[in-house]
């Protein structure tokens, strides 16, 4: 089953920026100077740049730093780059990608804040979700956009906030730690690049995120 998060809204803003990137599209406006909602080729790469580089800065202030990604596949090299300094610098960031990553996690001195895991079960997840805890002010954003060349550079992609208290809780419980928490249908990425099936740990009971889902929406 294929699923995907979308956003169903009467913000002003949004729905204007939107407006503004279908004219983009069809050739009847510039490139869209937009309020809130991201987008590429042109802001998407570099704001996530921004946001890990706050994040850098708050653990270094000795605030709470924490990034959490759900894509389909990591290989752009500029922001794994940033995602080893931020590692180094004492961030925790956890990675749940799908397929294919480029990335290397537990890598003494580079990567030992990293951990990333794959799920793959009955759903076919293409939710793209970036979390960053911003010391204690989270921002989450939703997206169409994988961290890749070809959807940062080569296509239009849009990437929008959630702005909603309850959303915001929903997504990050139900669609990030909930995976996070998955040790039947997930598969653990060695810093060698081999992917380990995950292990039910000693006194830990199996928890399976997509039933978990089934249970919860039935």
């Amino acid at each position: 089953i294929y699923t995907d998060y979308g956003l169903m809204t009467t913000d002003k803003d949004l729905c204007e920026d939107v407006h503004r990137i279908f004219q983009e599209l069809t050739g009847m406006g510039k490139m869209a100077k937009l309020k809130k909602l991201l987008h590429a080729p042109f802001t998407l790469h570099a704001q996530l740049i921004n946001y890990i580089d706050e994040e850098i800065a708050n653990v270094k202030a000795g605030k709470s730093a924490q990034i959490i990604v759900k894509v389909n596949a990591l290989t752009e090299n500029d922001l794994i780059n940033k995602l080893y300094e931020a590692s180094q610098a004492g961030v925790q960031i956890d990675l749940i990608i799908r397929s294919i990553c480029c990335l290397r996690p537990g890598l003494p001195n580079l990567s030992e804040n990293i951990r990333v895991r794959s799920i793959v079960g009955r759903f076919l997840e293409h939710t793209r979700v970036y979390y960053f805890s911003n010391n204690g002010n989270p921002r989450i954003y939703c997206s169409s956009a994988d961290w890749m060349d070809r959807n940062l550079f080569n296509r239009v992609e849009a990437c929008f906030p959630i702005e909603d208290p309850a959303l915001k809780k929903r997504i990050y419980q139900q669609g990030l730690v909930n995976y996070l928490n998955d040790n039947q249908q997930a598969w653990l990425l060695n810093g060698d690049g081999v992917w380990q099936r995950a292990q039910v740990a000693e006194g830990e009971q199996p928890y399976n995120a997509q039933q978990a889902l089934l249970e919860l929406f039935k």
